[in-house]
């Protein structure tokens, strides 16, 4: 009673925020409101056939890959966008982690998680790593962990480049600046194993088709994806 008392009070002070639209959470809620959580784009992609998923189309004849699931539909100014900028750039890990807890949750109740022994993130240099003072695929990546009940590799692939932006590349640049920049760290932890790919944004998919293609060159059994949000090409 008392504790709860005390909860009310400090949270008048230091309201607890909504991740995605900044109005005050209430009793029960965490990390989301229930307007944002019943409002935002889901793509549930996750419960399709492989063959009408359109994320999993974008790597038929790149990489062969066993599920490509993205939480969110990127929409420009909307929820999802204010997101993933306050993960990227506003020091907020907490989005990318609370966010896993759901997907993975979500994934684990449609039955995905017998599929998975390992969950790498897209890694990022140490350089930017530095600079940001975490990975933001990372933090999805500990929440997909929680969720799906699968451990996390978070140094399990290392990027030995420090590639540009490719915010403003096209397909075939997305490609050439990250296909020879990532690296396993110990390719035993990785033979035999059925590992999911982690990022944030999936927009043509360079970045998670260069890391795929290193994990099977280094033995791992099968490849998937999961993104936060994706994009409309």
């Amino acid at each position: 009673m008392l504790r709860a008392l005390w909860n009310d009070f400090v949270g008048l002070i230091y309201p607890r925020l909504c991740l995605a639209c900044q109005e005050p959470l209430v009793s029960g809620e965490n990390h989301l409101c229930t307007g944002c959580r019943a409002e935002l784009p889901y793509t549930d992609f996750h419960l399709l056939p492989p063959d009408q998923n359109p994320i999993g189309r974008r790597f038929w004849g790149k990489l062969p890959i066993r599920h490509a699931v993205s939480y969110l539909r990127f929409v420009r100014h909307g929820r999802v966008q204010h997101l993933l900028h306050e993960l990227k750039y506003q020091g907020q890990r907490d989005v990318g982690t609370a966010l896993g807890q759901l997907y993975g949750a979500e994934l684990h109740a449609a039955g995905l998680a017998a599929d998975f022994d390992l969950i790498i993130p897209v890694p990022l240099h140490p350089k930017k790593l530095a600079k940001r003072g975490y990975n933001q695929a990372a933090a999805f990546a500990t929440g997909l962990s929680d969720g799906l009940k699968v451990p996390a590799g978070l140094t399990a692939l290392r990027r030995n480049t420090n590639t540009n932006t490719q915010t403003k590349k096209n397909r075939a640049q997305r490609w050439e600046n990250v296909a020879t920049v990532f690296e396993v760290d110990d390719p035993a932890a990785i033979t035999g194993r059925r590992i999911l790919v982690v990022d944030d944004v999936l927009t043509t998919g360079a970045t998670l088709e260069a890391c795929g293609a290193v994990l099977l060159a280094a033995g791992a059994a099968e490849v998937s994806i999961a993104t936060i949000a994706c994009a409309d090409r």
